[in-house]
């Protein structure tokens, strides 16, 4: 199968939802004008890129990164990943690890000094990232917002 990760675009918004589904199952599904007007922001957003895995067509991967600015590190940026999600019918095929280097070659074309991400609590997600050359670093904390 031949994946090739690129820049996700507007009609692949149903895909993207799709895969947003395995990864957040309890989530309430957006409308298709929601989610139409949160891409249309996310595709405004300057160092945004949503990657994308196109096996054949079919959308079977996707990390959503961030160039973000930085006044530390000589003024080099930082990428953050997010949203990584790879389809159930598509693990274990290398997608994720063609979005992990998608996502490197983006920040060091960006003139990144580091990518930056967080992990779910789980053994195979953290040696996952690990074997993609991420090593844990710090300790993370999140607040959400009800």
């Amino acid at each position: 199968m031949k994946i090739t990760v690129r820049p996700a675009a507007e009609n692949d918004l149903p895909a993207l939802l799709d895969l947003y589904s395995e990864l957040n199952p309890d989530d309430a599904p957006l409308t298709p004008g929601t989610a139409r007007g949160v891409w249309e922001q996310i595709s405004r957003q300057r160092g945004r890129t949503v990657l994308v895995a196109d096996a054949a067509h079919t959308i079977a991967g996707t990390a959503d990164c961030l160039v973000m600015p930085n006044l530390t590190r000589g003024g080099r940026a930082i990428l953050f990943v997010e949203n990584v999600v790879v389809a159930g019918t598509a693990q274990r095929r290398g997608v994720g690890r063609l979005l992990m280097d998608a996502a490197v070659r983006l920040a060091e074309e960006s003139g990144c000094y580091k990518v930056q991400l967080l992990a779910a609590d789980d053994a195979y997600v953290h040696t996952f990232y690990e074997a993609c050359g991420f090593k844990a670093g710090a300790q993370g904390f999140r607040r959400y917002i009800p």
